[in-house]
């Protein structure tokens, strides 16, 4: 059965009945034992919450990728108190994104990395859906006259009212990189709108196994060029990027970063911050949190393993997918094996056999070691050649002498296998391969890429400022940590050298971007994958009213960010110009404050009159500081946060505690480190040398290792075994679909269908022109003539031929996409309905004619659910939205319902506990605590 609110509500009712029966049996030992250590599930509320949605995502385990990308991408309408405003980011948009990402790869890595240029601009739609968001009393009113003037649509009626709200966040959904979607999210986007009081901007960017890497990239860029590059006909103005933050959650965290570092290397102004919301940034697992955090998260115990389908796995049958090494020749690019073609150097010396193979036998990880590494000897690589030409069969013996000893690991902590080969535990053990794609976002060979998994960007220096948030409990919670240390202190987390060796980019980021990142990074005690998700608890709470707090300070204090680059900063200074004495004296009414009964929250800013002294207090929603810094970064008497300083160690002071001195700016300050407890109360962050993750060599940083890969293997199995009889099926229907695919094509090649690639009219135009043309141009076609678009109309029966869209299916005769990409594959039914689309619909550019359908098609359409008798056919449910038919309350909104009313009892239990005497818990001490207040 699909996932369907109907098989969820089956699925998850008993889990909450056993959950609620769990719970207080547990609660009951903990009491019976005088255990009073306090823990995020003590709370009935999050307790449910957290397993009802690990539930859910269970249950989309055990079904089809397709069916999981249509529940969570089904349309849910948006509550009257909000205004929401569809818009469609148009081609020419998408266009100028994509000559983005060429600039960015360069021909080589197009070719070699990405598979070409052209297939991932290749979409079924007309262009990115997206939506404009807001609270509905945030609108304003507009003339009359103006409306009529243009008679607006309603949608830009809407997208103008809200125009004079100048602070805009652009968010990026997350979901693996393969479900999920604004509707998904969309009670989450309002709250982050009505908390900043502004705008937000989503965008429902297309995703894998359908539209792998660098498709929901390339969206992104061109939803933020849509923000600051409008095209003729939008309806809202340029907005400015030091009035734009960028947020995201999970793989939209991921995007997001990737997004930054592409608008760093190419020059680009980039937005005024950026809010990251367990960011994965690491998709070959190589920290150890993957593995020890896996009972206490929401993800899947083997990751995200499906149901086989016509879509997902692309193979029709499994057999191995993981096996001991036979041979340490390199793949073939673009399956399962280098990104890229290396020197010839390279290349020779993978290819030789390993010593321990001419005796029979597979290779060790250990006798692989000597020859993991090159030599940089001209002299060494002209014996190889010779040798190589002498015989084939050479003598392992005398190729080992060749080398030396500098070249070749020391130990093997040094040793840096390449995909896919998987870096095994024990060095004497034959190293596994893996033989089929593990991630579903991206091929095995590049997991490694830097707009991949950025963690392994060679620098992280030279950003915006960050917001990291994270659970302590998630499984990415050390790949997090890490990330927001290497983009603080770029020089002290570098990246590995196997990395570093095949890009030049790579190499030239690591000189050229060492400016320290401003980052703030919050890790939340008991809180698994995205804590706001769970919004109605304490440490949801806070984090919301803490985005809120950065997305104000970073948009609407721009002449104050040199100074002060994080609110927390900017706050306490002006509170303690404005109304202490002393540091001991903020030290005390800020404790104060935290003990206070009153949910009333207040928000102390400087007067903008330096000159006086007269505080200016303004009720508020965002709460009082929750951190506070002296001059020396700490704060005296408590060390409720620590602080790191430019030109001091990790983690260090950059001066005495307790130096005394006027702390007029902060300028100094890169870093907070900070961890919230479970009623949001503040404390400093353990030393960096007592974080496990910080101390992981960079050589074992971004490479497959194999405890990972082993229990994936073991997901494997299982669902292999429990779906065994699904995978003929599917093989069966994968062939009708090819042969209905070459029927299509044929008739619409009988039918007048004429297609030419575009690019040899393109260096055509040019020759005559008298120019050449660079590199850069050859991957762009030329706009037409007006001569030529009329001759064309005149081919053209029925459809139009779209002057903006590129390419389509049938221009890829020389790409080589991911196996799973839809856009060169025929065995799909989303695949079929693409190629529909840009044959009869709305051909791109390299079409001459758009033939015309017969009436016994158009009737069988009729009864073909990927088909449409006129109107283009449904495109894939991983980019175009789902309309709910039957059931008219979809889960996702039942989901808000519960978190609603979950809120308002929290609400009302605070308020009696008030009434009561009660009061709030109070705060130990070094420890600041957050407000308490949270309005459903």
């Amino acid at each position: 059965m699909p996932v369907t609110t109907v098989s969820a509500a089956a699925h998850i009712t008993p889990v909450v009945v056993k959950t609620f029966l769990k719970h207080y049996k547990a609660k009951g030992q903990k009491f019976a034992h005088g255990d009073t250590e306090e823990a995020a599930t003590d709370d009935i509320f999050f307790d449910e919450g957290f397993n009802i949605v690990k539930a859910f995502i269970e249950l989309g385990t055990y079904n089809t990728v397709e069916s999981l990308q249509a529940f969570t991408n089904t349309h849910v309408p948006a509550p009257p108190w909000a205004a929401v405003a569809p818009i469609t980011i148009p081609i020419p948009t998408c266009n100028a994104a994509a000559d983005v990402l060429i600039d960015w790869f360069g021909p080589e890595d197009l070719k070699y990395v990405v598979g070409g240029h052209k297939w991932w601009q290749v979409r079924g739609l007309d262009g990115i859906d997206a939506e404009w968001i807001t609270e509905r009393e945030f609108l304003e009113d507009l003339d009359v006259d103006r409306v009529l003037e243009r008679k607006l649509r309603w949608q830009e009626e809407i997208v103008l009212r809200m125009e004079h709200l100048e602070t805009v966040m652009l968010y990026v959904h997350g979901g693996a990189y393969f479900w999920g979607s604004i509707n998904s999210h969309r009670y989450q986007l309002i709250r982050y709108a009505r908390k900043f009081h502004g705008r937000l901007f989503a965008v429902n960017y297309r995703k894998a196994p359908q539209y792998p890497w660098p498709c929901p990239l390339h969206d992104v860029v061109a939803a933020y060029l849509y923000l600051t590059r409008p095209p003729p006909g939008a309806p809202h103005r340029a907005v400015q990027p030091e009035k734009i933050v960028i947020a995201g959650d999970s793989a939209g965290a991921g995007l997001c970063v990737a997004l930054l570092t592409v608008l760093r290397d190419l020059g680009m102004t980039q937005p005024a911050g950026a809010v990251l919301i367990s960011p994965w940034v690491d998709l070959t697992h190589s920290f150890p949190s993957v593995m020890s955090n896996t009972g206490s998260d929401i993800i899947p115990p083997y990751g995200f393993i499906h149901k086989p389908s016509v879509t997902w796995p692309i193979q029709s049958k499994v057999s191995r997918t993981v096996a001991t090494t036979k041979t340490n020749s390199p793949p073939i690019p673009g399956h399962a094996g280098e990104m890229k073609p290396s020197s010839k150097r390279d290349d020779l010396v993978e290819a030789l056999p390993q010593e321990p193979l001419l005796r029979g036998g597979a290779p060790s990880q250990a006798s692989m070691m000597t020859l993991a590494d090159i030599v940089e000897s001209s002299d060494w690589v002209d014996v190889v050649n010779a040798e190589m030409d002498r015989a084939s069969g050479m003598q392992v013996e005398s190729l080992t002498m060749m080398g030396t000893p500098d070249s070749r690991p020391q130990s093997v902590e040094e040793y840096e296998p390449k995909p896919p080969k998987v870096l095994m535990e024990n060095p004497d053990d034959v190293p596994l391969e893996l033989q089929s794609q593990i991630q579903i976002y991206a091929t095995n060979e590049q997991l490694t890429h830097p707009l991949v998994s950025p963690v392994l960007q060679a620098s992280l220096g030279n950003l915006c400022p960050l917001y990291i948030l994270a659970g302590d409990r998630e499984v990415l919670v050390d790949e997090i940590v890490y990330l927001a240390h290497k983009a603080a202190h770029p020089p002290s987390y570098p990246l590995r050298q196997g990395a570093m060796r095949g890009s030049k980019r790579q190499r030239e980021n690591a000189e050229k971007f060492t400016t320290p990142t401003n980052v703030h990074l919050q890790v939340y005690d008991g809180m698994p994958h995205v804590l706001t998700v769970f919004g109605y608890t304490e440490s949801a709470s806070h984090a919301y009213r803490s985005i809120a707090r950065f997305v104000k300070h970073v948009t609407q204090h721009t002449i104050y960010l040199g100074n002060f680059p994080f609110p927390e900063l900017y706050r306490e200074v002006a509170f303690e110009e404005s109304v202490c004495d002393s540091d001991s004296e903020l030290v005390k009414i800020t404790r104060s404050r935290s003990k206070s009964k009153s949910s009333t929250s207040w928000f102390y800013k400087r007067h903008k009159d330096k000159s006086s002294k007269e505080p200016i207090v303004e009720k508020g929603g965002d709460g009082l500081t929750t951190s506070v810094a002296n001059s020396s970064g700490f704060l005296s008497g408590g060390n409720a946060v620590v602080v790191e300083g430019v030109g001091t160690g990790v983690g260090e002071p950059d001066k005495e505690e307790g130096t005394s001195s006027t702390p007029q700016k902060r300028s100094d300050v890169i870093m907070l480190r900070e961890r919230v407890d479970t009623h949001g109360r503040i404390r400093p962050m353990e030393p960096t040398e007592e974080i496990p993750a910080l101390r992981i060599p960079p050589s074992q940083i971004g490479l497959i290792k194999e405890a990972p890969v082993r229990r994936w293997l073991l997901g494997r199995e299982i669902w292999d075994e429990r779906f065994k009889h699904r995978f003929r099926k599917i093989s069966e229907k994968r062939k009708k679909l090819e042969e209905k695919a070459e029927y299509i094509i044929q008739h619409a090649t009988r039918q007048g269908l004429v297609v030419n690639t575009g690019e040899g009219e393109a260096q055509a135009s040019r020759e005559q022109a008298g120019g050449g043309g660079s590199e850069k141009d050859e991957v762009r076609p030329m706009a037409e003539s007006q001569d030529r678009r009329e001759s064309r109309s005149a081919l053209i029966t029925t459809g139009i031929i779209d002057e903006n869209r590129r390419y389509g299916p049938l221009d890829l005769d020389d790409e080589n996409p991911p196996p799973s990409a839809i856009a060169k594959r025929r065995d799909t039914p989303e695949a079929l309905a693409l190629l529909r689309k840009c044959v009869y619909h709305t051909a791109p550019v390299t079409h001459n004619t758009v033939p015309k359908r017969k009436i016994m098609e158009m009737i069988k359409a009729t009864f073909d659910p990927s088909d449409h008798p006129v109107n283009p056919p449904p495109q894939s449910v991983s980019e175009q939205q789902v309309q709910a038919n039957v059931i008219p309350i979809h889960g996702l909104r039942i989901w808000d319902v519960l978190v609603g009313y979950m809120t308002r009892k929290k609400a009302e239990g605070r308020t009696q506990q008030v009434a009561g005497g009660g009061g709030t818990t109070p705060a130990s001490p070094g420890i600041v605590s957050g407000d308490q207040e949270e309005q459903v």
